[in-house]
């Protein structure tokens, strides 16, 4: 849109102090007929901007003329990139947003922003893998969800395929999906009410032209905290009270998460920690590579499985 390229030339000038209709149709990757016209354009509409000709001439902004279209204190500007910053490498709207955004700073945010945005590194890949592609459907799920369009989906779910006609109603960010652990999940309204979809299991989504009304009472933050408590409910039926060695609790917490607390300690100096899981045969694979390591000491229905596994391998694999 040429409002974009006005403000994004406004900016380029503010940070540069001087540029050409060159440099400017570089930058916006535009013809440079199309750069000169945005320059008239911002002049004749009252913008302090003029040209000087010869050599080292271009446009400039009348007495270093500045506009701080942002608003942003120095603080907001740093958290601001630090959040953003990551992600820019791998999102090209974040980037130029970003892009923008710093150069509409003032010269004294903008050492400080720059500086915080290379501040942090994310590497979604966990040790081992590969770094995952956000699933196809995202991109049309986005548009959707902004748009208010209804989508008609086609669903890999537990009870086979299907198809249905949804309300994208979306969470957490403008574009209403969520990122989980690199997995993503949409939250939209169905005929049979509010519903959670796994994005990876989504075979086809064509949106229609059909509009929909996000609900009054409908907030994005408790919608998805409801959906991770039950969730989470329902991942964590079972517990076992489990006796290990303190140094190994935190390897223990890093595998099942928030269903991993210490509740005591022995007097050998052991740790007694409560794990869950759903079922107690989930919990008995789980824990089953410990060895005497770890020593289950209820419920017995686990410690039954953890006998079964024990046996199948003895018989599998005994001299």
């Amino acid at each position: 849109m040429r409002a974009d390229r006005l403000v994004a030339a406004l900016l380029l000038m503010q940070a540069r102090g001087r540029v050409t209709a060159a440099e400017l149709a570089e930058e916006l990757e535009v013809s440079v007929a199309t750069a000169r016209r945005d320059l008239e354009a911002l002049s004749a509409a009252g913008v302090p901007v003029y040209p000087q000709a010869g050599r080292g001439g271009g446009w400039r902004l009348l007495g270093g003329a500045r506009t701080d279209l942002s608003g942003l204190s120095s603080s907001e500007a740093q958290a601001l990139f630090l959040l953003a910053g990551p992600a820019a490498p791998a999102t090209p709207e974040v980037r130029s947003a970003l892009r923008k955004l710093l150069r509409a700073l003032p010269a004294t945010f903008r050492e400080d922003a720059e500086a915080a945005a290379s501040a942090v590194v994310v590497d979604p890949a966990r040790w081992g893998a590969t770094g995952k592609e956000p699933p196809a459907a995202v991109r049309v799920l986005r548009e959707a969800t902004v748009r208010r369009r209804r989508v008609r989906l086609a669903y890999d779910g537990r009870d086979g395929r299907s198809e249905r006609l949804v309300d994208p109603y979306g969470l957490v960010d403008p574009y209403g999906l969520v990122d989980k652990d690199g997995v993503w999940y949409l939250l939209a309204g169905t005929a049979r009410g509010r519903r959670t979809f796994r994005v990876d299991r989504i075979t086809g989504a064509e949106p229609t032209e059909e509009e929909f009304e996000r609900p009054d009472d409908f907030a994005a933050g408790s919608a998805w905290q409801e959906v991770v408590e039950e969730m989470e409910r329902r991942r964590s039926t079972v517990a076992a009270i489990v006796l290990i060695a303190a140094r190994f609790v935190p390897i223990l917490r890093d595998r099942f998460g928030r269903h991993c607390e210490v509740v005591g300690e022995e007097e050998d100096g052991r740790a007694r920690v409560r794990v869950a899981a759903p079922m107690a045969v989930t919990l008995a694979e789980q824990l089953a590579g410990w060895g005497a390591r770890a020593e289950v000491v209820e419920p017995e229905e686990v410690r039954t499985e953890l006998a079964r596994i024990g046996a199948e391998l003895v018989a599998r694999y005994a001299p």
